[in-house]
């Protein structure tokens, strides 16, 4: 049997009827309506307006989110999620998944913290694809030190009137609202508040980042507020409860990462195979080498650990008893286990795997913004050491 994308998932016992009809369903929207096309979105740098309105109508976009504001929730527990994901990220462009579903880590903040004003002004254009969000937390000064961050919002009124500038934002181009962190008050953590500004107000201007190693059709931006008047309801939360905000945030986003990187991996053990089933050289298949048979070996092997730990982190986030060192290992463990399966793939294809319109080549200028985003290897060690009890 073909190790292909399938077949290399480990068997999952939680799984039902329904999950996989779900799987096949968003698959063949995927085949239909993004497949064809993703080699030549990630070559314009820009993901069609139009792909929002119809991922919002099969179900994508709404996945998780509460039915009052136009979500998805009955019936759907994380595995839908997480095959969703899986099944983005098979396309091998990783730019359409940051890009189609940055609402994932922009709207939370709202639906958790928000006045029920915002909630119902923000989250219904948003998942039905009308409308955009994103985050805001990095900043030119710094990433993962958020406690540090520099941009300000001072009350004067009925306002915030807000300074500074945020960097590498993804969807940050033409989103409609950024949550966005600031400092409201002294240094440090407490100082921290969090607000929803419009992108048409007054004083906000965004340069694109279009020069990156990977994700070219992710619109990034850097965002600079200019005196930018907030007015006081767009409050996110408590005033000096932000950085509570943010953190809320990052287990969700960390496990949809590590679910695309798995996933990613999985692609380039199945662009290895059929390649090494169908190359010959000195006269005999390359999966007839033992040096190529023992690499694919490892890739599985490597993929497995990883699902593994999915299906672990999974059962926990569904029970409500996720332990946040543990989702940032398997962060490390998956990036890792990507770079290396791109690593092996790209060795097996060869030069095939050089040029452009290939998985393998698209998925290995990704590795790097995998690895960084969302907490990078380093701090997510020092997250995990200080979770156990270090």
């Amino acid at each position: 049997m073909s190790l292909d994308f399938d077949s290399a998932r480990l068997s999952n016992p939680h799984l039902t009827a329904e999950h996989e009809e779900w799987r096949s369903q968003i698959r063949r929207f995927i085949e239909r309506e993004v497949m064809p096309f993703a080699a030549e979105w990630d070559e314009a740098g820009k993901v069609p307006d139009e792909l929002w309105p119809k991922a919002a109508e099969i179900g994508i976009l709404g996945l998780g989110y509460p039915e009052a504001y136009g979500g998805i929730t009955e019936g759907i527990d994380a595995w839908y999620i997480n095959i969703m994901t899986e099944e983005l990220s098979r396309v091998g462009v990783g730019g359409i998944f940051a890009s189609l579903l940055i609402h994932g880590i922009g709207l939370p903040p709202v639906l958790n913290f928000a006045s029920e004003a915002i909630k119902q002004e923000v989250a219904p254009p948003v998942l039905d694809g009308r409308k955009r969000i994103s985050l805001g937390i990095t900043e030119p000064s710094g990433g993962s030190d958020v406690a540090s961050l520099l941009t300000t919002a001072k009350h004067e009124g009925d306002y915030y009137i807000v300074n500074g500038s945020k960097t590498f934002i993804s969807g940050g181009m033409y989103a409609n609202w950024v949550s966005t962190a600031v400092r409201t008050g002294g240094e440090g953590p407490a100082g921290i508040s969090m607000l929803l500004i419009p992108m048409d107000l007054e004083g906000v201007s965004r340069t694109a980042l279009d020069r990156k190693q990977g994700w070219w059709c992710s619109d990034t931006a850097t965002i600079y507020f200019d005196n930018v008047k907030v007015p006081i309801g767009n409050l996110i939360g408590k005033e000096g409860q932000g950085f509570k905000v943010i953190m809320n945030n990052f287990n969700s986003e960390r496990m949809s990462m590590v679910v695309q990187m798995e996933a990613y991996s999985r692609v380039c053990l199945e662009e290895a195979v059929n390649w090494a089933q169908q190359r010959k050289t000195f006269g005999k298949r390359l999966a007839d080498h033992q040096v190529i048979r023992h690499k694919i070996a490892e890739m599985k092997q490597r993929i497995n650990a990883c699902q593994a730990m999915i299906q672990h982190c999974t059962r926990e986030i569904i029970a409500g008893s996720v332990n946040a060192g543990d989702l940032a290992m398997l962060k490390v463990q998956c990036s890792q286990t990507m770079e290396f399966c791109a690593r092996e793939a790209s060795q097996i294809l060869g030069g095939a795997s050089y040029l452009r319109d290939n998985r393998v080549e698209r998925i290995y200028r990704e590795v790097r913004v995998q690895a960084i985003g969302g907490g990078s290897e380093e701090i997510m060690r020092d997250l995990a050491s200080r979770q156990y009890g270090l």
